[in-house]
Protein backbone atom coordinates (compact mmCIF):
# COMPACT_ATOMS: atom_id res chain seq x y z
CA UNK A 1 0.00 0.00 0.00
CA UNK A 2 1.21 3.50 -0.78
CA UNK A 3 2.26 6.10 1.76
CA UNK A 4 0.17 9.21 2.31
CA UNK A 5 1.40 12.63 3.36
CA UNK A 6 0.65 14.40 6.60
CA UNK A 7 3.11 17.17 5.76
CA UNK A 8 1.44 19.85 7.85
CA UNK A 9 2.42 17.92 10.97
CA UNK A 10 5.75 16.49 9.88
CA UNK A 11 4.46 12.94 9.41
CA UNK A 12 3.91 10.38 6.69
CA UNK A 13 1.05 7.91 6.61
CA UNK A 14 2.28 4.36 6.06
CA UNK A 15 0.90 0.82 6.04
CA UNK A 16 2.16 -2.41 7.58
CA UNK A 17 0.94 -5.98 7.70
CA UNK A 18 0.32 -6.77 11.37
CA UNK A 19 -1.98 -9.76 11.05
CA UNK A 20 -3.75 -7.62 8.46
CA UNK A 21 -3.39 -4.04 7.21
CA UNK A 22 -2.52 -1.42 9.83
CA UNK A 23 -2.20 2.28 9.03
CA UNK A 24 0.18 4.43 11.05
CA UNK A 25 1.69 7.90 11.08
CA UNK A 26 5.48 7.95 10.94
CA UNK A 27 7.01 11.11 12.44
CA UNK A 28 10.56 9.89 11.87
CA UNK A 29 13.24 10.49 14.47
CA UNK A 30 16.95 11.00 15.08
CA UNK A 31 17.93 7.43 14.24
CA UNK A 32 16.67 3.92 13.57
CA UNK A 33 19.43 1.71 14.92
CA UNK A 34 18.95 -1.12 17.38
CA UNK A 35 19.64 1.22 20.30
CA UNK A 36 17.60 4.17 19.03
CA UNK A 37 14.81 5.27 21.41
CA UNK A 38 11.28 4.58 20.19
CA UNK A 39 7.92 6.08 21.13
CA UNK A 40 4.60 4.61 20.02
CA UNK A 41 1.51 6.82 20.44
CA UNK A 42 -1.80 4.99 21.02
CA UNK A 43 -5.13 6.74 20.46
CA UNK A 44 -8.35 6.31 22.41
CA UNK A 45 -11.86 5.08 21.64
CA UNK A 46 -13.08 6.68 18.42
CA UNK A 47 -9.68 8.26 17.85
CA UNK A 48 -6.90 7.84 15.31
CA UNK A 49 -3.35 8.83 14.43
CA UNK A 50 -4.63 12.41 14.08
CA UNK A 51 -4.96 12.63 17.85
CA UNK A 52 -1.15 12.90 18.04
CA UNK A 53 -0.41 15.43 15.30
CA UNK A 54 0.38 18.25 17.74
CA UNK A 55 2.97 16.29 19.73
CA UNK A 56 4.46 13.75 17.33
CA UNK A 57 6.91 16.01 15.51
CA UNK A 58 8.16 17.55 18.76
CA UNK A 59 8.78 14.11 20.30
CA UNK A 60 10.48 12.94 17.10
CA UNK A 61 13.36 15.30 17.81
CA UNK A 62 14.33 12.86 20.55
CA UNK A 63 13.07 9.42 19.43
CA UNK A 64 11.61 7.48 16.52
CA UNK A 65 7.86 8.18 16.81
CA UNK A 66 5.00 6.15 15.31
CA UNK A 67 1.24 6.45 15.83
CA UNK A 68 -0.78 3.42 14.69
CA UNK A 69 -4.50 3.26 14.04
CA UNK A 70 -5.92 0.38 16.09
CA UNK A 71 -8.19 -2.21 14.50
CA UNK A 72 -11.40 -0.57 13.27
CA UNK A 73 -10.19 3.00 13.91
CA UNK A 74 -8.65 5.67 11.75
CA UNK A 75 -7.72 4.06 8.44
CA UNK A 76 -7.10 0.55 9.81
CA UNK A 77 -9.97 -1.71 8.65
CA UNK A 78 -11.31 -4.53 10.83
CA UNK A 79 -10.42 -7.05 8.10
CA UNK A 80 -11.96 -9.86 10.13
CA UNK A 81 -10.01 -8.97 13.29
CA UNK A 82 -11.33 -8.26 16.77
CA UNK A 83 -11.30 -4.68 18.12
CA UNK A 84 -11.35 -5.84 21.75
CA UNK A 85 -8.95 -4.47 24.32
CA UNK A 86 -7.07 -7.76 24.56
CA UNK A 87 -6.77 -8.13 20.78
CA UNK A 88 -5.55 -4.57 20.29
CA UNK A 89 -3.02 -5.06 23.10
CA UNK A 90 -1.68 -8.08 21.21
CA UNK A 91 -1.63 -6.03 18.00
CA UNK A 92 0.26 -3.23 19.78
CA UNK A 93 2.87 -5.68 21.03
CA UNK A 94 3.41 -7.03 17.53
CA UNK A 95 3.45 -3.52 16.04
CA UNK A 96 6.22 -2.47 18.42
CA UNK A 97 8.28 -5.55 17.62
CA UNK A 98 7.70 -5.80 13.87
CA UNK A 99 7.19 -2.18 12.78
CA UNK A 100 8.87 0.02 15.40
CA UNK A 101 11.71 -2.47 15.50
CA UNK A 102 12.22 -2.90 19.21
CA UNK A 103 11.05 -2.02 22.71
CA UNK A 104 9.28 1.33 22.95
CA UNK A 105 7.84 3.87 25.32
CA UNK A 106 4.06 3.63 24.96
CA UNK A 107 2.10 6.88 25.24
CA UNK A 108 -1.61 6.09 25.30
CA UNK A 109 -4.67 8.30 25.64
CA UNK A 110 -7.93 7.06 27.22
CA UNK A 111 -8.61 3.55 25.88
CA UNK A 112 -5.13 3.67 24.35
CA UNK A 113 -3.78 4.24 27.86
CA UNK A 114 -5.60 1.13 29.10
CA UNK A 115 -4.26 -0.87 26.15
CA UNK A 116 -0.73 0.44 26.75
CA UNK A 117 -0.84 -0.48 30.44
CA UNK A 118 -2.15 -3.96 29.70
CA UNK A 119 0.48 -4.42 26.99
CA UNK A 120 3.16 -3.52 29.53
CA UNK A 121 1.73 -6.10 31.92
CA UNK A 122 1.45 -8.89 29.34
CA UNK A 123 4.55 -8.14 27.24
CA UNK A 124 7.19 -6.52 29.48
CA UNK A 125 10.01 -7.04 26.99
CA UNK A 126 8.18 -4.86 24.46
CA UNK A 127 7.77 -1.85 26.73
CA UNK A 128 10.40 0.52 28.15
CA UNK A 129 7.77 2.66 29.90
CA UNK A 130 4.16 3.81 29.78
CA UNK A 131 2.69 7.29 29.77
CA UNK A 132 -1.06 7.14 30.39
CA UNK A 133 -2.70 10.34 29.12
CA UNK A 134 -6.06 10.39 30.90
CA UNK A 135 -5.86 6.61 30.63
CA UNK A 136 -8.96 4.59 31.49
CA UNK A 137 -8.06 3.24 34.93
CA UNK A 138 -10.12 1.49 37.62
CA UNK A 139 -12.95 3.68 38.86
CA UNK A 140 -13.26 4.61 42.51
CA UNK A 141 -16.58 4.35 44.39
CA UNK A 142 -16.79 8.09 44.99
CA UNK A 143 -16.23 8.96 41.33
CA UNK A 144 -19.07 10.96 39.79
CA UNK A 145 -19.74 10.26 36.13
CA UNK A 146 -22.12 12.68 34.43
CA UNK A 147 -25.52 11.00 33.93
CA UNK A 148 -25.59 11.69 30.18
CA UNK A 149 -22.19 10.01 29.76
CA UNK A 150 -23.05 7.04 31.97
CA UNK A 151 -26.36 6.58 30.14
CA UNK A 152 -24.71 6.84 26.74
CA UNK A 153 -22.16 4.13 27.46
CA UNK A 154 -24.79 2.03 29.21
CA UNK A 155 -26.94 2.04 26.09
CA UNK A 156 -24.03 1.05 23.87
CA UNK A 157 -23.29 -1.89 26.18
CA UNK A 158 -26.68 -3.52 25.49
CA UNK A 159 -26.59 -5.92 22.50
CA UNK A 160 -29.09 -4.92 19.85
CA UNK A 161 -29.96 -1.61 21.46
CA UNK A 162 -26.42 -0.29 21.09
CA UNK A 163 -26.38 -1.15 17.39
CA UNK A 164 -29.68 0.61 16.74
CA UNK A 165 -28.78 3.74 18.70
CA UNK A 166 -25.33 4.05 17.12
CA UNK A 167 -26.71 3.62 13.61
CA UNK A 168 -29.47 6.17 14.27
CA UNK A 169 -27.07 8.73 15.69
CA UNK A 170 -24.65 8.37 12.82
CA UNK A 171 -27.45 8.70 10.27
CA UNK A 172 -28.60 11.94 11.88
CA UNK A 173 -25.16 13.51 12.30
CA UNK A 174 -22.84 14.96 9.66
CA UNK A 175 -19.08 14.31 9.91
CA UNK A 176 -18.62 17.94 10.92
CA UNK A 177 -21.30 17.67 13.59
CA UNK A 178 -19.80 14.44 14.88
CA UNK A 179 -16.36 16.00 15.27
CA UNK A 180 -17.73 19.09 16.98
CA UNK A 181 -19.75 16.95 19.37
CA UNK A 182 -16.76 14.80 20.29
CA UNK A 183 -14.48 17.80 20.85
CA UNK A 184 -17.10 19.44 23.06
CA UNK A 185 -17.15 16.27 25.15
CA UNK A 186 -13.44 15.56 25.45
CA UNK A 187 -11.92 19.05 25.59
CA UNK A 188 -12.37 21.58 28.38
CA UNK A 189 -11.83 24.27 25.74
CA UNK A 190 -12.33 23.00 22.16
CA UNK A 191 -11.08 26.32 20.75
CA UNK A 192 -7.56 25.27 21.73
CA UNK A 193 -7.56 22.68 18.93
CA UNK A 194 -6.21 24.26 15.71
CA UNK A 195 -8.75 24.76 12.93
CA UNK A 196 -6.64 22.85 10.40
CA UNK A 197 -6.58 19.81 12.67
CA UNK A 198 -10.35 20.00 13.20
CA UNK A 199 -10.70 20.02 9.41
CA UNK A 200 -8.50 16.92 9.21
CA UNK A 201 -10.73 15.18 11.77
CA UNK A 202 -13.77 16.03 9.63
CA UNK A 203 -12.07 14.75 6.45
CA UNK A 204 -11.20 11.44 8.13
CA UNK A 205 -14.73 11.13 9.54
CA UNK A 206 -16.09 11.67 6.02
CA UNK A 207 -13.68 9.07 4.64
CA UNK A 208 -14.82 6.53 7.22
CA UNK A 209 -18.57 7.10 6.75
CA UNK A 210 -20.27 3.85 5.80
CA UNK A 211 -17.08 1.82 6.08
CA UNK A 212 -17.66 -1.91 6.41
CA UNK A 213 -17.54 -3.25 9.94
CA UNK A 214 -16.61 0.06 11.61
CA UNK A 215 -19.74 0.34 13.77
CA UNK A 216 -19.25 -3.22 14.94
CA UNK A 217 -15.60 -2.53 15.78
CA UNK A 218 -16.53 0.58 17.79
CA UNK A 219 -19.13 -1.32 19.79
CA UNK A 220 -16.79 -4.25 20.29
CA UNK A 221 -14.08 -1.95 21.65
CA UNK A 222 -16.57 -0.07 23.85
CA UNK A 223 -18.01 -3.24 25.36
CA UNK A 224 -14.58 -4.72 25.88
CA UNK A 225 -13.42 -1.55 27.68
CA UNK A 226 -16.48 -1.61 29.92
CA UNK A 227 -15.82 -5.29 30.56
CA UNK A 228 -12.36 -4.50 31.89
CA UNK A 229 -13.79 -1.79 34.17
CA UNK A 230 -16.36 -4.29 35.42
CA UNK A 231 -13.48 -6.43 36.72
CA UNK A 232 -11.57 -3.89 38.86
CA UNK A 233 -9.72 -6.49 40.93
CA UNK A 234 -8.44 -8.23 37.80
CA UNK A 235 -7.44 -4.89 36.29
CA UNK A 236 -5.63 -3.77 39.44
CA UNK A 237 -3.71 -7.07 39.57
CA UNK A 238 -2.58 -6.56 36.00
CA UNK A 239 -1.48 -3.01 36.78
CA UNK A 240 0.39 -4.21 39.88
CA UNK A 241 2.38 -6.63 37.71
CA UNK A 242 3.84 -3.88 35.51
CA UNK A 243 7.60 -3.63 35.92
CA UNK A 244 8.19 -0.77 33.49
CA UNK A 245 8.19 2.86 34.70
CA UNK A 246 4.78 4.56 34.50
CA UNK A 247 3.67 8.18 34.40
CA UNK A 248 0.05 9.31 34.45
CA UNK A 249 -0.93 12.63 32.86
CA UNK A 250 -4.43 13.85 33.63
CA UNK A 251 -6.61 16.90 33.08
CA UNK A 252 -8.54 18.03 36.13
CA UNK A 253 -11.64 18.76 33.99
CA UNK A 254 -11.83 15.33 32.37
CA UNK A 255 -15.53 14.43 32.00
CA UNK A 256 -14.94 10.85 30.81
CA UNK A 257 -12.32 9.51 33.23
CA UNK A 258 -12.74 11.05 36.69
CA UNK A 259 -9.50 12.60 37.90
CA UNK A 260 -9.74 10.78 41.23
CA UNK A 261 -9.05 7.43 39.59
CA UNK A 262 -5.56 8.50 38.51
CA UNK A 263 -4.90 9.98 41.96
CA UNK A 264 -5.93 6.76 43.69
CA UNK A 265 -3.87 4.65 41.31
CA UNK A 266 -0.79 6.82 41.80
CA UNK A 267 -1.23 6.52 45.58
CA UNK A 268 -1.28 2.72 45.20
CA UNK A 269 1.93 2.90 43.15
CA UNK A 270 4.18 5.54 44.72
CA UNK A 271 6.92 4.68 42.23
CA UNK A 272 4.67 6.01 39.45
CA UNK A 273 4.60 9.70 38.59
CA UNK A 274 1.39 11.75 38.40
CA UNK A 275 1.10 15.07 36.55
CA UNK A 276 -2.14 17.07 36.62
CA UNK A 277 -2.98 19.81 34.13
CA UNK A 278 -5.38 22.46 35.46
CA UNK A 279 -8.37 23.48 33.34
CA UNK A 280 -7.74 20.66 30.84
CA UNK A 281 -10.08 17.88 29.75
CA UNK A 282 -9.69 14.34 28.45
CA UNK A 283 -7.23 15.06 25.63
CA UNK A 284 -4.25 17.07 26.96
CA UNK A 285 -2.27 16.23 23.81
CA UNK A 286 -4.77 18.35 21.85
CA UNK A 287 -5.37 21.10 24.40
CA UNK A 288 -1.90 21.64 25.88
CA UNK A 289 0.48 19.74 23.55
CA UNK A 290 3.56 21.72 24.62
CA UNK A 291 2.93 20.75 28.25
CA UNK A 292 2.52 17.07 27.33
CA UNK A 293 5.76 17.05 25.33
CA UNK A 294 7.59 18.76 28.17
CA UNK A 295 6.22 16.29 30.72
CA UNK A 296 7.26 13.28 28.62
CA UNK A 297 10.74 14.57 27.79
CA UNK A 298 11.43 15.71 31.35
CA UNK A 299 10.36 12.29 32.65
CA UNK A 300 12.61 10.52 30.15
CA UNK A 301 15.52 12.77 31.19
CA UNK A 302 14.87 12.08 34.87
CA UNK A 303 14.94 8.34 34.28
CA UNK A 304 18.15 8.59 32.24
CA UNK A 305 19.82 10.62 34.99
CA UNK A 306 18.82 8.06 37.63
CA UNK A 307 20.12 5.27 35.41
CA UNK A 308 23.46 7.00 34.98
CA UNK A 309 23.85 7.76 38.68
Amino acid sequence: MTATTLDAWGATGRWADVGGPVHYADFGGPGDGADAPRIVLVHGLGGSHLDWMLVGRRLARHARVLAPDLVGFGRTPPAGRSASIRSNAALLDRFVRDVAGGPALLVGNSMGGMISLLTAAAHPRTVTGVVGVDAVVPLIPSARVEPVIATGFGVLAVPGLGERVLARNQARTTPSGLVRGVLNLVAADPSRVPRELVDAFVDLSTERAGGEGLERAYLQATRSLLGVLARPRWYRRRLASITAPVMLLTGDRDRLVPHGGAQRLAARHPEWKLVTYPDVGHVPQLEVPEDVVRSVLDWIAEREERGAA
